[in-house]
């Protein structure tokens, strides 16, 4: 099975950049995408052999969960469950026979950290979400988690640190996840390639020179990890100020 992640930033506006040809061209069985920026109705996608679905922000222009799939799920959830609406769009859950997936954006904790505090319950939140899906069935986490793990998954470590996406703090919320049992897939095939990026500021010449951060991620399960094939990023793929992530894994679709 083929999945893809891909925070698209605007999906019209992405959609204008060429972002059909590529998912014709990937040809995935699941394709996540994060920061749709749209309402209901503001678009239309010819999706042949896929059921699309949506998790949208009431806030217009913001936020925003999809995901496409070829087979259909069980279950779909929205949010982080009953007790929270998630009006931001921000987490889309497909549960199937076999496995769950999870795709989301995290909330980003901004320049000035004035979100941090925000950050860091939501963090609190979706760990407790997801080890508890992880107790009935593996799960795939997929999307924008808005934070570079360690010093390899950014250009300019030193620099940053302390900075939204690399503070202690939010660095601190991948490291229990991780020791909680998920797999950062990636790091599993490449646990030590540098300039493996994910994300570029739109500044001139940032991802030409490869200035980047790695903030896109495919997480498993601890128990799915003889089943992976391959998990891969694709920056030569424009379109958005982030690329595409690939995983692909031996599980029944």
């Amino acid at each position: 099975m083929k999945l893809v992640s891909w925070n698209v930033n605007g999906l019209r506006a992405c959609v204008r950049k060429g972002f059909m040809d590529y998912f014709n061209e990937v040809d995935a069985d699941i394709f996540c995408v994060q920061e749709t920026k749209l309402q209901e109705g503001q678009i239309q996608l010819e999706l042949d052999g896929y059921t699309a679905y949506w998790n949208y922000a009431e806030r217009k222009g913001y936020s925003g969960t999809a995901v496409f799939t070829k087979n259909k799920p069980n279950s779909v959830y929205y949010g982080l469950g009953q007790s929270d609406s998630q009006p931001e769009g921000r987490i889309l859950t497909l549960e199937f026979d076999t496995f769950y997936l999870v795709n989301v954006y995290t909330p980003n904790s901004q320049r000035d950290l004035a979100r941090l505090d925000l950050r860091l319950e939501w963090e609190d939140a979706f760990y407790n979400y997801v080890t508890e899906l992880d107790k009935e069935k593996p799960v795939i986490i997929c999307g924008d988690l808005n934070v570079a793990h360690s010093s390899i998954d950014l250009k300019n470590s030193k620099s940053n640190k302390g900075n939204s996406g690399f503070t202690e703090e939010e660095r601190g919320k991948m490291t229990r996840l991780l020791d909680a049992g998920f797999i950062d897939t990636l790091r599993f095939f490449h646990p030590n390639e540098t300039d493996i990026y994910t994300w570029w500021s739109y500044m001139k010449t940032v991802r030409e020179r490869n200035i980047g951060w790695r903030i896109d991620y495919f997480l498993v399960s601890d128990r799915l990890r003889e089943q992976l094939g391959a998990s891969e990023t694709h920056p030569h793929i424009m379109g958005s100020d982030h690329c595409p992530i690939a995983l692909t894994i031996d599980i029944p679709k």
